[in-house]
């Protein structure tokens, strides 16, 4: 009984550190995989014309928002049922609409909403119809300066880009 107990104490770490070094291998076997593979697509031609136009709608929405016009502001966002947004604060929200009511909650408002700035970090195409951003944003107002950053995913229906996903933390 005592060899058991002492076989099982002593080979039951050594083959958890094997599961997880097998485990590590083959992560890094298929994210190197993916790399190469990724490396050796075509790359997509970075056209600054639709660099602008997808930055044109960041700045629409911080006009409208500065506005006070949420409705307006909005307008810079897919109106589907498929658009995602996320945040640090709430749980996830799903579809244009109900989009439009949690930023109509949360910012009742023109004071609530201050004034909104952006500051583009990363902006790429990944297609000739998708992008993705990353940014910085920061609301002024009266008591405090709220900020973070946030992580768009765009895409071009109808030869109008809009944000399909939207990730935003605040720091």
């Amino acid at each position: 009984m005592r060899i058991n107990r002492l076989i099982s104490l002593v080979l039951k770490p050594i083959m958890k550190r094997i599961i997880y070094i097998l485990l590590f291998i083959a992560t890094a076997a298929i994210l190197l995989c993916t790399m190469e593979e990724n490396s050796q697509s075509k790359p997509v031609n970075q056209n600054p014309d639709e660099l602008i136009a997808i930055k044109e709608v960041l700045r629409k929405q911080q006009e409208n928002w500065n506005s006070g016009d949420i409705d307006g502001f909005m307008q810079g966002y897919w109106k589907s049922e498929e658009l995602i947004f996320t945040s640090t604060k709430y749980k996830p929200t799903y579809g244009w609409k109900n989009t439009l009511e949690r930023y109509k909650e949360s910012y009742p408002t023109k004071e609530s909403m201050g004034e909104l700035k952006f500051e583009f970090l990363d902006l790429k195409l990944v297609s000739k119809n998708t992008a993705q951003m990353k940014g910085k944003w920061e609301l002024i107002r009266k008591d405090d300066n709220p900020n973070g950053l946030f992580w768009l995913n765009f895409e071009k229906f109808d030869n109008n880009w809009v944000i399909t996903k939207d990730s935003t933390t605040e720091l």
